[in-house]
């Protein structure tokens, strides 16, 4: 059962905001990019925009909300993750970027979805 499986409630999070991005026109590139730099959830594409996307899911907010769980340790492994996607492209363009978050939290069957475009800069 998802909810007792934080590995399976993870997942389901993710593909819950890619769906959602995707219902809003964003085009899923790459999902889970790790490097020994770090990881993003999901890279997208924004029309010309390259939108690389941090998935946090909470159950309740009890303990903190998902979005003060991202400090700026995890947003600079993030920042460091996407500039190497960026350098490992084989257009070798510098497209327009940006930072979003995904929070996901309640029951899994019917989730709350919030997006936050530009959640911070690199």
């Amino acid at each position: 059962m998802i909810e007792d499986d934080p590995q399976a409630r993870g997942r389901a999070a993710e593909h819950a905001a890619v769906r959602h991005l995707e219902s809003h026109g964003l085009r899923l590139l790459v999902r889970n990019y790790r490097c020994r730099l770090g990881e993003i959830d999901v890279i997208a594409r924004d029309g010309v925009t390259t939108v690389f996307v941090e998935v946090r899911y909470r159950r309740s907010e009890r303990y903190g909300g998902a979005l003060e769980s991202i400090d700026g340790r995890k947003r600079g492994r993030i920042v460091r993750a996407a500039q190497h996607y960026l350098q490992r492209r084989s257009d070798r363009q510098d497209p327009a970027c940006r930072f979003d978050v995904v929070l996901v939290s309640g029951n899994m069957k019917t989730p709350r979805i919030d997006w936050i475009a530009n959640a911070f800069q690199a």
